[in-house]
């Protein structure tokens, strides 16, 4: 999370970020992996023009691929433009993947993309390992927010310090 505190310092320039999945999933950890792209596609993802909802990674064949993530098409591309929702191969080493079909293969886990950003001129992917979350997890974490914020608004109502 620190990387996109410093963003404009780091030169990491955040296209798209996946917020539902914070709350229909529980994260347990991230990492980042490249994508292969074709021009036009990059060229979109600088203008801003993606949308990770409902996208999701799957393991096959010992490689990562990118599912439905939309990138749109680029305006002012001739007849050479990309196909918006296409699967998109993921690059990580070999290790990690197998580490990833590994803990996949636990019940309840699944790989889920977070954000897409550009770093150091590269686009990169934040990959997620994450479980579901239950209903009741996510009305829990909703109350608590609510309670929080309201505890807040009455130490500020009554100058009371925290």
């Amino acid at each position: 999370m620190k990387k996109a505190l410093n963003a404009s310092k780091s030169g990491i320039k955040i296209v798209c970020q996946n917020k539902k999945a914070f709350h229909d999933y529980e994260i347990i950890e991230s990492l980042e992996a490249g994508m292969v792209l074709t021009g036009t596609e990059v060229k979109s993802l600088r203008e801003g023009r993606a949308n990770l909802k409902d996208s999701y990674a799957r393991i096959k064949g010992g490689e990562i691929w990118l599912h439905d993530f939309h990138i749109s098409p680029y305006p002012h591309a001739s007849y050479n433009n990309h196909e918006p929702e296409r699967t998109r191969k993921l690059l990580l080493h070999r290790r990690e993947i197998r580490r990833l079909a590994g803990k996949t293969q636990e019940k309840g886990l699944t790989l889920v993309p977070l954000k897409v950003y550009f770093s150091k001129g590269k686009a990169k992917v934040e990959i997620a390992l994450a479980r579901g979350k239950k209903e009741y997890d996510k009305r829990e974490r909703i109350k608590a927010k609510e309670e929080a914020r309201e505890m807040d608004r009455l130490r500020k109502k009554y100058n009371i310090g925290s």
